[in-house]
């Protein structure tokens, strides 16, 4: 059974008197232990995909499911509690907390959890160690270079063990050296066991994946394979 299954996705969205069809029916999978990437130009809805597939939003028509669970129509509390158990942010800006420590912000997940507190810490450290931060857990985000934050957040991301790691331009804010340094790590990640999918425009970051959805005006333009 596929982890992801799209079916027909649409979303449109009202702005005034125009209907915006972001998405015109997008059909596709993704099994367990992907690295996927899903790339588009500015407009083409690969955004709005993503916010689909990490359970930000929920499509105008058609289907997604998710580890076998139809996610599509769920309420807005059995998505957040979907977001929390099944899917991993990382962000471009990182979104950590700046006046908590490495090893606090990384703990969020579990606390929305309500994992008790040892057992945050000590899943919160192994995390930190994964990414090869761990003599840096009690730091916070301004004593941290970009690549080190963009690590607490994958961090984060791993901690609560989700079925998807959902990466949105991972590596926009981060120079070359430190951009390739992070995808070093996702692919660490991939070779472990871990599915990821990563929203980019970058054809260079794309091809650390080995399968690109390309979007194009709302629609599955392709769907390659890479060696």
């Amino acid at each position: 059974m596929s982890l992801i299954k799209m079916d027909d996705l649409a979303r449109s969205y009202e702005m005034g008197s125009e209907t915006v069809h972001a998405l015109r029916g997008v059909t596709a999978s993704i099994d367990s232990g992907e690295y996927v990437a899903i790339m588009g130009p500015s407009g083409s809805g690969k955004s709005t995909l993503m916010n689909i597939l990490g359970c930000l939003d929920t499509p105008s028509r058609g289907t997604y499911k998710l580890n076998g669970t139809d996610v599509s129509r769920l309420a807005e509390n059995e998505l957040a509690d979907i977001r929390n158990r099944e899917i991993g942010f990382v962000f471009q800006t990182f979104h950590l907390l700046p006046r908590v420590s490495a090893l606090r912000n990384v703990e969020m997940p579990l606390v929305y959890a309500g994992t008790d507190r040892d057992t945050r810490r000590e899943e919160a450290e192994d995390a930190l160690k994964r990414v090869g931060l761990g003599d840096r857990m009690d730091h916070r985000p301004n004593e941290m270079s970009g690549g080190q934050r963009q690590r607490v957040a994958v961090a984060r991301a791993l901690v609560n063990r989700p079925s998807i790691i959902l990466a949105d331009e991972p590596t926009g804010n981060l120079d070359s050296t430190t951009g390739e340094e992070i995808m070093g790590l996702f692919n660490d990640l991939w070779r472990g066991g871990n599915t990821m999918i990563i929203v980019t425009h970058e054809e260079e970051v794309a091809r650390n994946a080995k399968r690109i959805l390309r979007i194009r005006d709302g629609l599955l333009a392709s769907d390659e394979r890479v060696d």
